[in-house]
């Protein structure tokens, strides 16, 4: 497809070509010509106006584009923590392979998060999977591969189960996509797609930002990421195994400049640790909360970090003023043998609870809400030892409470162990990754029966998750940080996780 236009005044062309690469960026550009053939697409400025050239645009290129459907599944048969509008994440790889794809592609997002699936006709088809929507992932795809169009499945759930899902899909890309999405469609225009491609670890420098215009208007966060990889390693965790051991940076440029084209207020940073690890790390995540400042960015936002944040007083005051209103950090458990049951290395370095309220403290005098999240069932684990757990979350300074079932999800050292020991309860795959959801105990604990684990849990919801608590919760950090909008995120974070922990399949 290219476009041509009639003799114009140069500075007027100027104008009507830069009206018209905003909704069509990349398309050649002739400015005369004198026989139009087929695949060009004129604009008479005697008997035109720009939006008739703009409406002709969108038919030939409907008619000229090959189609890419993206899909985002959601497990349709359990609730989990897809139960709330207010704690959907975007699917921010199908953004990412949105602006990978070339424009003479049209891209069209299917995200179950709120629209259910409709069968749409497709050149091609791209989708991704969490383990608890893997099921549903196939679901769709076999829809598409029954009408002899290909599919491409990626994320977390297909790298680590590629055999599994090349039962359901034509092809598999294996860990991070940008290395081999031009190939991946290269292939598909050919009809020579090879069952997988493997993605590369590369830098992170000028990484592609997704195309936001494809995701549903009712997300009421952007997610933004500014690294990749973990070197904690965690036994329950498949982040290391996806994006790798080394912990990779984007410039603070690259991420400021991302930031500022972005309308929605509130932003979720979704790194594993937004701070890293290691002198330069800090230095790049000073500069990226000064420049937020500096820039006059003006969000609202939330990140994920390990309990050495803390360590650094100057970087917890930098990302207050930068508008960050909670920190998630993975506490896990008070208790030093639990925590060597996950592997929770750092976390037992510094010595458990034992710390944990310096943690909090110092980011609480940084005007920032501190999310807890805990684990519940690991080996060490009695019911008693739950019902202290859950009564440490009331009496700790942590602002937000979550509360999740250890589960085993393919590639982890943790599923291996369970289903090497012959522990695993639900091994029907893949119809049983539905359970595999974080709210259901999918593995026999050591010490008490499984019914036992869930009927103390849900004793343990109720306490945690009750209304006085929440309440107490509220002032707690409204006392701690001297913020209402800290307060005020803390609490509906809370209320999240307690309609979460209230649902009917929420360990049932």
């Amino acid at each position: 497809m290219w476009v041509c236009f009639l003799p114009l005044h140069e500075d007027v062309m100027d104008v009507v070509a830069e009206a018209v690469y905003a909704d069509y960026p990349g398309l050649p550009m002739i400015p005369v010509l004198s026989a139009y053939g087929t695949d060009c697409a004129h604009f008479d400025p005697d008997t035109d106006t720009l939006g008739d050239f703009k409406k002709g645009m969108r038919g030939m290129t409907r008619e000229k584009q090959k189609k890419l459907v993206l899909i985002n599944p959601v497990n349709n048969s359990r609730t989990g923590f897809s139960i709330n509008h207010s704690s959907r994440f975007p699917p921010l790889s199908l953004g990412v392979i949105a602006a990978l794809t070339p424009p003479d592609w049209d891209v069209e997002v299917i995200d179950e998060n709120f629209d259910e699936f409709s069968f749409r006709t497709a050149d091609l088809v791209g989708i991704t999977a969490f383990t608890s929507s893997a099921n549903r992932a196939y679901e769709i795809a076999t829809i598409y591969r029954e009408k002899n169009i290909p599919v491409v499945m990626g994320g977390i759930h297909a790298s680590m189960c590629s055999e599994e899902a090349l039962a359901f899909v034509d092809t598999v890309v294996i860990g991070e996509v940008e290395s081999v999405w031009e190939e991946v469609l290269a292939d598909a225009l050919s009809g020579q797609l090879k069952p997988v491609y493997q993605g590369l670890w590369n830098g992170l420098k000028q990484l592609r930002n997704p195309r936001r215009d494809i995701y549903s208007k009712e997300y009421l966060f952007a997610s933004v990421q500014t690294s990749r990889g973990c070197p904690m390693d965690c036994d329950f965790c498949s982040v290391s195994t996806f994006n790798g051991l080394r912990y990779r940076r984007r410039p603070a440029s690259d991420v400021l400049d991302e930031l500022e084209t972005i309308s929605q207020k509130l932003i979720f940073f979704v790194d594993d640790n937004i701070i890293g690890y290691g002198k330069r790390s800090r230095e790049t995540a000073l500069e990226l909360f000064k420049g937020m400042v500096d820039r006059g960015i003006d969000k609202h936002w939330f990140c994920q970090a390990s309990i050495n944040v803390a360590d650094d007083e100057e970087l917890l005051e930098w990302a207050g003023k930068a508008g960050c209103r909670m920190i998630f950090l993975g506490i896990e458990a008070e208790d030093i043998d639990a925590l060597s049951d996950i592997n929770k290395k750092l976390n037992i370095k510094r010595g458990g609870s034992d710390i944990y309220e310096q943690v909090f403290e110092r980011i609480h005098n940084a005007g920032i809400a501190v999310l807890g999240a805990f684990i519940f069932g690991m080996d060490q684990d009695t019911p008693d030892t739950l019902r202290d757990r859950a009564q440490y979350i009331l009496d700790s300074g942590v602002d937000v409470m979550q509360t999740t079932a250890l589960t085993p999800l393919p590639g982890t050292r943790l599923f291996a162990r369970l289903k090497e020991e012959g522990r695993l309860l639900f091994t029907d795959f893949p119809k049983d990754w539905d359970r595999y959801d974080l709210t259901e105990v999918v593995y026999r604990p050591k010490q008490m029966k499984a019914e036992e684990f869930s009927q103390v849990m849900r004793e343990c919801m109720a306490k945690i998750y009750a209304k006085p608590a929440l309440k107490a919760k509220a002032r707690q950090t409204l006392k701690c940080t001297g913020r209402w909008d800290a307060t005020e995120f803390a609490y509906q974070s809370n209320k999240n996780y307690q309609s979460i922990a209230m649902a009917e399949t929420t360990f049932a």
